[in-house]
């Protein structure tokens, strides 16, 4: 395929485009209905566009000790940006990715293949079907960035769906989430809660302009049984181009509030982004 060439196929939810960004030879950005949701540099893998996706990377890089392979569970695969970076970073890794829009991960590996040896195995399936069948103890690390459209489905949003990942963990594995939400964040608090009814260790990541309410974005959420060691995580995040910052103990208590778990019989999806916030043209 020529490497100027956007592509455009309708997949299973939607359709998908693949295109080349001008300033980076090998990079191409994939967006589903005009949502972006990957960016990938063929010849640079561990870089991050995305803002929220470098958070996910600074989390990889700094809760286990630095290229240690790593049993991790993607749950959403897009143009599998962040399995490409943990192949690069940490050799040796065993990688499982769930994405349920197989069309989308045909296209993905037509265009922009995987390295030969990359210990990434890719399953057309439902994240929470995945998860509810894996053994136990099967992962150091999950991670969840699963959207339908620009939403989160409602039923990877419930405390039975954080069990299941909390089950699928071994005892000192991570789970991660990329979230959005915006003011009163009704959502990105009761997704707190829900996972404390799982975890004993939370924090999250977001840009200060999000958690005071001035505008709808991304937030990674993190979770864990064991003590959560913020200090380099936060000297990581407040070193980005766009700063964020790391809420964990009381002061995120104090943003969760007296909000409530989510069950399956009550859940809905995430709330519908803004006109603007992340569609493109």
């Amino acid at each position: 395929m020529s490497e100027t060439v956007p592509v455009t196929r309708t997949v299973d939810h939607g359709v998908a485009k693949l295109m080349p960004d001008v300033d980076r030879e090998r990079a191409w950005l994939l967006t589903v209905d005009g949502a972006p949701q990957s960016y990938v540099d063929l010849d640079e893998p561990t870089h991050l566009e995305f803002e929220y996706a470098q958070r996910l990377g600074h989390v990889l890089d700094t809760v286990t000790p630095p290229g240690r392979p790593l049993d991790v569970l993607h749950l959403g695969g897009g143009a599998l940006t962040l399995p490409r970076y943990v192949a690069a970073t940490r050799p040796g890794s065993r990688q499982d990715v769930v994405e349920a829009d197989r069309a989308l991960l045909e296209l993905v590996v037509e265009h922009l293949p995987l390295p030969a040896g990359s210990g990434i195995t890719l399953h057309p399936a439902d994240a929470r079907d995945w998860l509810e069948a894996a053994p136990p103890d099967c992962a150091d690390m999950v991670i969840a960035d699963v959207f339908g459209g620009s939403r989160v489905p409602a039923h990877l949003t419930t405390v039975a769906y954080a069990r299941a990942a909390e089950r699928v963990l071994r005892p000192d594995g991570v789970y991660l989430a990329n979230l959005a939400d915006a003011a009163p964040f009704d959502f990105l608090r009761s997704q707190l809660a829900t996972f404390a009814e799982a975890f004993e260790e939370l924090a999250l990541i977001a840009e200060p302009s999000v958690l005071r309410g001035r505008r709808f974005g991304n937030a990674v959420l993190i979770a864990a049984h064991r003590a959560l060691d913020v200090a380099p995580l936060s000297r990581r995040t407040a070193a980005d181009a766009f700063p964020a910052r790391v809420e964990h103990g009381d002061a995120l208590r104090d943003f969760m509030g007296d909000a409530g778990p989510v069950h399956d019989e009550t859940a809905v999806p995430s709330p519908e982004p803004p006109d603007g916030a992340f569609t493109i043209g």
